[in-house]
């Protein structure tokens, strides 16, 4: 009688999922996705119900996205020299005190919103030591082979997380702003154990530890934007998404699109920031069972521009349920942008210079969502609501347009298996 041949995980979602450190990384990204989701709804609708004004919340994105920019020599340095677990988890559970503050300032039925502003940019500086440490991590605990199904699943704990927060903020905000607060500081803890519970499958190469003569200075530090602009493919990718999502930052908009342009409250408010999850989380389902393998490079710029075109139509429309639709295509576009980007970038960066990679990303990429918004918020604010959403899906369309001519390297991008040591081979 033959022996049974153990099932290799990364052939199926099932069998990743019994992988113990994947299981709790995917943990803690839907819980602490979860309450940072929850958050920021609810943040960025009571500043708007406060001053009624779209420049203030795109004064709230800048307050969010100036610490990530201002540190970034030093979270990356930090993701690479220390343990990344430890670092994540120390820097979420300042996330989780900022929370904690805005729900004990909301309990004052606030008229002043710039400490909600202060709030923010200390949870700004949280999260720019938190990304790049955490999201150097899906390699550490995927199995062989079992990267881009790790990153595909990853992703879908988020669009989860993008559902059930802005879903549930919209029905805690309309109880009381400091309910929502204090649940979203309780979802971050449990997503902080999750995060300290994960066990590595491979070490981490720590730049520190691989050479020890060299100390931490702005050369080590710069290291990370050096190795992105000496390798085409990764600049293009990251390039490609900072001027699609600081374009197209209609997301951030959402509390007077949805007062002004749709004339709804606030639980279908809460609902209309829950739809970008649904067609992110219908998308990251889909990746799961079927990740894209071929055609990768082209496959990234069509999904930008429906980005795109899904803006402009949200711009446009007055019908809720066409700005519902609009929002679950526009979110299910990016997620394939998402999920082609976070596999792109691991592959072709060596461990011990993925966290400084990481946090030139986090500010070219997670932070211009905020840096968006402030555009989105500053254009809103002198031109109006509609005319900021369909101009920056205009101005998306047409970075597609020339990253396609420009950045023939990215066009012709095939299968992420011919990516694994591009990165080594370009330093060289």
């Amino acid at each position: 009688m033959s022996a049974t041949k153990p099932r290799n995980p990364a052939e199926s979602t099932r069998d990743l999922l019994t992988v113990g450190p994947v299981r709790n990384l995917l943990g803690s990204s839907v819980f602490t996705s979860s309450g940072v989701m929850l958050q920021a709804t609810v943040l960025g609708k009571q500043i708007y119900d406060i001053t009624g004004r779209e420049l203030d919340i795109g004064l709230l994105g800048l307050a969010e996205f100036l610490p990530a920019a201002l540190l970034v020599l030093v979270t990356g340095s930090v993701a690479d020299r220390f343990n990344r677990k430890i670092v994540g988890g120390i820097a979420v559970g300042f996330e989780l005190l900022s929370s904690l503050a805005l729900g004990i300032y909301a309990l004052s039925k606030p008229t002043a919103v710039w400490p909600l502003f202060v709030i923010a940019f200390i949870f700004g500086c949280a999260r720019a030591f938190a990304a790049p440490s955490i999201r150097s991590i899906p390699p550490m605990v995927a199995p062989d082979g079992a990267l881009p199904r790790t990153i595909a699943m990853y992703s879908a704990t988020w669009t989860t997380a993008a559902i059930i927060g802005p879903a549930t903020g919209g029905f805690l905000y309309a109880v009381d702003p400091s309910v929502a607060y204090f649940v979203s500081a309780a979802l971050i803890g449990i997503g902080v154990s999750f995060l300290l519970s994960i066990k590595f499958v491979r070490p981490q190469t720590r730049q520190a530890l691989k050479d020890k003569a060299e100390k931490v200075s702005l050369y080590t530090a710069l290291e990370g934007l050096r190795f992105i602009r000496r390798t085409p493919i990764l600049l293009a990718a990251i390039s490609l998404d900072l001027f699609a999502v600081l374009f197209g930052g209609a997301v951030a908009l959402l509390p007077a699109i949805a007062e002004d342009q749709l004339q709804v409250g606030d639980v279908a408010y809460g609902w209309l920031r829950a739809a970008p999850g649904i067609g992110a989380a219908v998308m990251a389902v889909f990746l799961a069972s079927r990740p894209v393998t071929r055609n990768v490079g082209r496959t990234l710029l069509i999904v930008v521009g429906l980005f795109g075109a899904a803006t402009v139509a949200l711009g446009l429309t007055t019908s809720y349920i066409v700005a519902f639709l609009a929002l679950v295509l526009l979110s299910g576009s990016d997620m394939i942008s998402v999920y082609i980007r976070g596999t792109l970038v691991p592959l072709v960066t060596p461990d011990d210079k993925r966290g400084r990679v990481m946090a030139v990303e986090n500010v070219f990429i997670g932070a211009s969502n905020e840096l968006g918004a402030f555009e989105s918020g500053v254009a809103a604010q002198a031109f109006g609501t509609k005319a900021a959403v369909v101009g920056g899906g205009v101005a998306t369309l047409g970075v597609v347009a020339l990253f396609s001519v420009f950045f023939p390297t990215l066009r012709r991008v095939d299968r992420f298996e011919d990516l694994e040591g591009h990165g080594d081979e370009t330093t060289q």
